[in-house]
């Protein structure tokens, strides 16, 4: 079957035979009719197999009759609402919509958080038909009364079940409730759960589900490998794998944010090209960081789940779980960056003991056996101080402290020092004030009252030796005027 077969309008048959696709993926096949005929849809299938264009493309067609020239805002309202969990898998999609839509001439944007309102807001004023976003950033807009949803015809939930794992469901169900009843609606997600049939219940009519495979099936062309080795010499052993060339590029992926940025500098410091993408690196950093990768300027990306839907890459040839996730879906979808379309592929995780137990829940969903093979030098008892020296962590590296001092480390300093060291300086002296007062009073000798100035041994003093004493009334001191 070709994508003709499929009654497409001839400018996007174009735009699609320009971006060199000549068939129709499985997920393609059964979605496009469904939607060109305006069902809604449930639909299933593992990532990398065309899920994107199975909607992106029936919702072009259906909104080309609206397509108009116009540079008028009135003639652009938004009409397809597309959702998405993350910024990097809203520039996906988005960039689907844009290389279909090229020959159709119907507006799209992308909106999501991370950066400045302003540019968003100016574009959305010129008029939009087709909007990709994330549901926070999409809320902020409604807020501030920058977009209009009361026209809008098509909303596709994309990877729902990580909308789901993100806490997304109380918006999406808030921005449901702006938009019209009449409208299709599509969902789609890799996997499926009983909370994402809920969600389908609540918000699609009679859909109808299309799943090309299993649920939670992983791709065929994808080859899994376990090595097990101890936590604390983990980065070693990815550093070994690295230089001992298994893979010319590696997505790898960590649990935290602090993980991941630790990780890229011991990487940096072993002489590897690398760069990291999280949560607290801003758009445009992580945006530049993808980029770098995709063009192959970065052997290897290090990532947390952030990044493990949407991240899309030509011939990835690797992807390391630095770490297993605690969820086994996310073991799914990190994978799923390679041995897409059919290409194979490989997952290598780097397994502690302590993480058996999430290991098993990973075979039990996948349904696969995973080779375990163990690295020479390298297994869960190893401790860092087995490994051959170059391979060290060491002391100072990562905020430890050498047992060794300055001196030890650098004997000969210290006795050029110690030959050269200059004579300690005099110490300062200080200043004593008088102890003598103008009056005659001697502050180094016990007080002693005047009538016993015999027994005291003070010196009398002249009165007209004395200092005149400045008198002052006792109305000038309680604030008055002093004058008698």
């Amino acid at each position: 079957m070709s994508f003709a077969e499929l009654g497409l309008i001839p400018e996007l048959l174009r735009a699609v035979e320009e971006a060199g696709y000549t068939e129709p993926t499985p997920i393609q096949r059964q979605a496009i009719p469904v939607v060109l005929a305006g069902g809604d849809v449930m639909g299933g299938a593992q990532t990398g197999t065309g899920k994107t264009a199975s909607f992106t493309l029936p919702l072009l067609h259906r909104l080309s009759r609206h397509a108009s020239t116009s540079t008028s805002p009135a003639r652009h309202p938004v009409r397809a609402l597309i959702l998405t969990p993350t910024r990097e898998l809203a520039m996906q999609v988005f960039e689907s919509v844009r290389t279909y839509s090229k020959y159709v001439p119907l507006r799209s944007t992308c909106i999501y958080g991370g950066v400045d309102m302003r540019a968003q807001v100016a574009e959305m004023r010129t008029g939009i038909e087709i909007v990709v976003a994330t549901p926070g950033r999409l809320l902020d807009h409604v807020e501030q009364r920058t977009i209009q949803l009361g026209q809008v015809e098509f909303l596709v939930l994309d990877e729902a079940d990580r909308m789901l794992d993100m806490g997304f469901i109380p918006d999406i169900r808030r921005i449901i409730g702006l938009l019209p009843q009449q409208r299709q609606s599509l969902l789609f997600s890799a996997t499926f759960s009983e909370e994402i049939k809920k969600l389908a219940d609540s918000m699609l009519r009679e859909p109808q589900l299309i799943e090309v495979a299993r649920r939670n099936m992983v791709s065929e062309t994808i080859s899994h490998i376990v090595h097990p080795v101890a936590t604390s010499v983990k980065r070693e052993l990815l550093a070994k794998l690295l230089n001992d060339g298994t893979a010319d590029q590696m997505l790898v992926f960590v649990s935290t944010k602090f993980g991941c940025s630790r990780l890229a500098r011991h990487l940096e410091k072993e002489g590897i090209s690398v760069d990291a993408i999280h949560g607290d690196k801003g758009q445009q950093q992580r945006t530049e960081a993808l980029e770098k990768f995709k063009a192959g300027e970065t052997r290897v990306l290090v990532a947390t789940d952030v990044a493990a839907r949407g991240l899309d890459v030509d011939d990835l040839p690797c992807v390391v779980n630095f770490e297993l996730p605690p969820n086994p879906e996310d073991y799914i979808h990190r994978i799923g960056r390679t041995g897409r379309a059919g290409k194979s592929g490989r997952a290598i995780s780097l397994v502690a003991p302590e993480e058996s137990g999430r290991l098993s829940a990973i075979e039990r969903m996948i349904k696969i056996k995973v080779i375990q093979e163990l690295v020479p030098g390298f297994g869960p008892d190893t401790r860092p101080e087995e490994l051959p020296r170059s391979r060290r962590p060491r002391a100072g590296a990562e905020g430890g402290s050498s047992e060794r001092s300055a001196g030890e480390r650098h004997p000969d300093r210290s006795s050029e020092r110690s030959a050269t060291e200059r004579p300690p300086r005099p110490p300062r002296a200080r200043h004593t004030p008088g102890t003598v007062a103008p009056d005659g009073f001697d502050f180094s000798r016990p007080y002693a009252e005047s009538s016993t100035e015999g027994e005291s041994g003070a010196t009398p003093i002249d009165p007209a030796m004395s200092p005149p004493a400045k008198s002052r009334s006792v109305a000038f001191l309680l604030g008055g005027s002093g004058k008698q």
